[in-house]
């Protein structure tokens, strides 16, 4: 694997990370808040809601470093393309945005990986 797709598939970790932080730790707090534009009724009725949707970007984030350790492409290319279904599907019932903060970069470093 070369060093671009690489850096693309710790780049995608990272967002992921984040991702997993906002909803499990600040979504009550006005990051959180913030970042996805709730107000507090809403982010308390919510919190368990969105502690889980963390917990599951924490599964993409542990895939994609396995993959990234490992040196595995298959691994690293079967939890891209969840990212990328996850952002398609986010796109489609919540936010065209997520499309671009999570589909496009998993796609790209798909690409990358693919030209590895």
């Amino acid at each position: 694997m070369d060093v671009v797709a690489s850096v693309l598939v710790a780049l995608v970790a990272a967002l992921h990370l984040y991702f997993l932080v906002l909803e499990m730790f600040l979504w009550t707090k006005p990051a959180g808040r913030a970042a996805f534009g709730l107000d507090a009724d809403f982010a308390e009725q919510t919190k368990v809601l969105a502690a889980n949707q963390g917990l599951y970007n924490g599964f993409l984030v542990a895939g994609l470093v396995w993959g990234l350790i490992a040196q595995d492409d298959a691994v690293m290319a079967f939890f891209l393309l969840c990212v990328v279904a996850a952002g398609v599907f986010g796109a489609a019932t919540v936010s065209r945005k997520i499309l671009f903060v999570q589909a496009v970069p998993a796609l790209l470093a798909l690409g990358a990986l693919a030209l590895a």
